[in-house]
């Protein structure tokens, strides 16, 4: 199994798609960063025909600008870019990654950059109220990601009825063909969702008691050089208006930057 899981990530990554070189704005350090991410969670980062292109993007894109730093941005999938980050293949992850205790055993990230919460997302019509609720019912999730912790808490990680997916938009379309009850994921992507496809008529669920506030950060490998390069310019993008410019952009409204500054 372990072979053909190698062989299978080979074949991904000959095919990862090279999104963009970020031109530095300063001398930086003449190296052009390997940046890894999984382009299938808009409208954090999606794929534009052959471009990758969303929020986390464009806010990467000023950090390293303000860091005055090259990066070539690849996607990968979110699987291999948990192992090429973790093994140093790249030298950075960047895919609405929560920072967890768990995750801080095997990477070190940057300081938090965006605030987010799992949110629940039904057809309508359904008894589904809140996060509790589900117990019982058949749920989609994204494997190894933070909705798989939580709904793996709430329902049990062996149960079968918790189905994980390589993708949210496989979760999505589960549900979508009445194979789950109801999917769960990181709440900008489940909006976005529910928002570009009106007449399926999801109802989207917030349950703050269940689904606690999240971080997300930049993944690095563990004891990365970039770390120290790249808090300071997110530090600053945020201080300095930028961040908030690429905020409203993408979510039409003003991000609460005192909260994610103050994030730990």
């Amino acid at each position: 199994m372990k072979k053909v899981l190698m062989l299978a990530m080979a074949g991904v990554m000959a095919l990862s798609i090279t999104a963009c070189g970020g031109k530095s704005s300063g001398d930086g350090d003449g190296k052009v960063y390997k940046i890894a991410t999984d382009a299938s969670y808009a409208p954090m980062e999606s794929m534009d025909k052959d471009k990758i292109v969303g929020f986390d993007v464009d806010f990467f894109d000023a950090v390293m600008k303000q860091a005055g730093l090259n990066y070539k941005l690849s996607n990968t999938g979110w699987d291999p870019m948990l192992e090429t980050v973790k093994k140093g293949d790249y030298d950075a992850g960047l895919s609405s990654v929560s920072i967890t205790d768990e995750r801080k055993q095997t990477y070190d990230f940057s300081i938090p950059y965006f605030e987010s919460t799992n949110m629940i997302i039904v057809k309508e019509g359904s008894d589904i109220k809140n996060a509790t609720d589900l117990k019982g019912k058949k749920v989609a999730v994204q494997g190894s990601t933070t909705a798989d912790t939580l709904m793996s808490g709430i329902m049990g990680a062996t149960n079968s009825d918790l189905k994980k997916f390589k993708s949210n938009t496989l979760a999505f379309q589960e549900l979508d063909k009445n194979g789950v009850d109801a999917a769960v994921a990181d709440i900008a992507i489940v909006r976005e969702y529910a928002k570009n496809n009106p007449d399926k008529k999801f109802v989207t669920i917030e349950d703050k008691q269940n689904f606690g506030v999240e971080y997300y950060g930049v993944l690095f490998p563990k004891g990365s050089e970039l770390k120290a390069k790249l808090d300071p310019a997110i530090k600053t993008i945020i201080e300095n208006g930028k961040y908030a410019e690429i905020y409203k952009k993408w979510f039409g409204e003003a991000p609460n930057t005192d909260a994610l500054l103050s994030a730990k």
